[in-house]
């Protein structure tokens, strides 16, 4: 029997493995006919030779697996592998639902393995600050399982892409210079700096949220191994924390005894105000002082109008450009509502305008800051300001744009679709309809048109009812 010799390099060669795959599938080679090799030297299907062979079609799973079990340690993998996608493509295209097969055992736990080694990865390094460089550049060390530096690349590119780093390990170095992505030869553990001046106050924030009352050593060294422990400033507090637990536990204990019974949502405006507000100005200065829930925003974001005013529109959150100017709809939303308004009849300054929350919650992607939704729970704490607001505006007609507003005036989670039209909210008249983003994320040309005649539709809608006698319901002349 003729052994065919397949050589790849070293570490995760999916490239090389893909090419491989093509190639011994046109030629019909069995797994019985192939052995894999690793070497340094550059794999033995060069670019030159990919046309040769067709693409290969296998199941998405299969595809996927490939990607994690490329990265392991195994020096198999490769034979196991391809012993997979053999018999996914000689009969046994459903081989992955049968988990009691031996072969896909074998390779699901190594995908575990190198999927487990990912999170330690993301979770464990730590950089810290390189001494004597003209320019500011960080180093961390950490130590994989499996060759995963590839694929754990993208993940400190998203999270720190304004920052020069460069991570270290046994198998190789990944390089950022806040442009592009390099990888390098492997290191030592002293080439990596030892400590800087933020690990005091890193390892100070660990210990504020550290809980003892749910101390479980045995568990923390399962999620978090002693090996990475010489990496990690926070670290060196454990043994410490630990060993006071019982003490803190107690003292907790104590405290609570002595705290006041828990408040029911009902009552929430009293916990959360030390004093009634009488004003607008009174709730903007608590909500200041308050702070965002979710930490990232500039600044709080109030409302904005007079008192008494006929409508009063209530959106989800402030957007980039509501928490860079400190006013209510000033983004690309924002204006595409002072536009609909203006068309419908409705002068913006004599409306009141506000959101749901009250600070800009995002997720950082490089320099751009993208909006984040909400949570129910962050709607929840935020509401108790918003229906104070409400009582203190007294507006003739409340308008919910958006589920999340819809959730925030009625304490109720309602689709949009469901519910568009009239509404009550506690005492107050209520129209609820989309929020003008909706109208931005629209796909094409002719779809937005559509959607945003019916936004108007709705805006003409809620100023006649705003102008409406509230006894007799009946328009002024005028509006006729």
């Amino acid at each position: 029997m003729t052994l065919h010799r397949i050589t790849l390099k070293c570490g995760a060669d999916l490239q090389g493995f893909r090419r491989a795959v093509r190639w011994l599938i046109a030629e019909e080679l069995a797994p019985q006919h192939v052995v894999f090799a690793i070497d340094d030297a550059p794999s033995l299907f060069g670019n030159e030779q990919t046309g040769d062979a067709p693409a290969v079609t296998i199941p998405k799973g299969v595809a996927q697996l490939i990607e994690h079990v490329v990265c392991h340690c195994d020096p198999e993998r490769y034979a196991l592998l391809y012993g997979l996608v053999w018999r996914a493509l000689n009969g046994e295209r459903d081989l992955l639902e049968v988990a009691s097969d031996p072969l896909v055992h074998r390779i699901d736990m190594m995908a575990r393995s190198v999927r487990r080694d990912l999170h330690k990865m993301h979770a464990f390094v730590r950089f810290r600050r390189m001494k004597g460089e003209e320019v500011e550049r960080f180093a961390a060390w950490f130590e994989p399982e499996h060759f995963i530096l590839a694929a754990a690349a993208p993940f400190f590119v998203d999270r720190f892409r304004s920052l020069d780093w460069t991570i270290l390990t046994p198998l190789g170095s990944i390089h950022w210079n806040r442009e592009a992505l390099s990888f390098g030869l492997p290191a030592r553990r002293e080439d990596a700096p030892d400590e800087d001046s933020f690990e005091e106050g890193w390892r100070g924030y660990y210990e504020s949220v550290f809980n003892p009352a749910r101390v479980n050593p045995t568990a923390m060294r399962a999620e978090m191994p002693k090996k990475y422990w010489r990496n990690m400033p926070e670290t060196a507090a454990i043994p410490g924390l630990i060993q006071t637990a019982s003490q803190r536990v107690e003292r907790m204990i104590e405290q609570e005894a002595s705290m006041p019974a828990k408040r029911t949502p009902e009552r929430a405006l009293e916990a959360m105000f030390d004093q009634d507000p009488k004003s607008l100005e009174e709730l903007n200065a608590i909500i200041a002082k308050a702070g965002p829930l979710v930490p990232g925003a500039t600044q709080a974001v109030f409302g904005e109008g007079p008192l008494h005013a006929d409508i009063m529109f209530v959106g989800e959150q402030p957007g980039d450009q509501e928490d860079l100017q400190g006013r209510p709809f000033v983004g690309p939303a924002g204006k595409l509502l002072t536009k609909a308004m203006g068309e419908a009849g409705i002068v913006r300054e004599q409306a009141y305008l506000t959101n749901a929350v009250k600070h800009f919650k995002f997720d950082q992607r490089g320099h751009r800051r993208i909006h984040a939704k909400p949570t129910a729970g962050e709607v929840k704490h935020y509401r108790p300001w918003l229906m104070k607001e409400l009582e203190l505006v007294k507006p003739k007609l409340v308008v919910a744009l958006g589920a999340t507003a819809v959730l925030a005036l009625s304490g109720k989670a309602t689709p949009i679709t469901r519910s568009r039209g009239r509404a009550r909210f506690g005492d107050y008249e209520g129209y609820i309809t989309v929020h003008p983003s909706y109208l931005l994320r629209l796909p094409d040309e002719a779809t937005k048109r559509e959607a945003y005649e019916a936004f108007l539709t709705d805006l003409r809608r809620i100023r006649d009812l705003a102008q409406a006698d509230p006894e007799t319901g009946e328009l002024p002349l005028a509006a006729e």
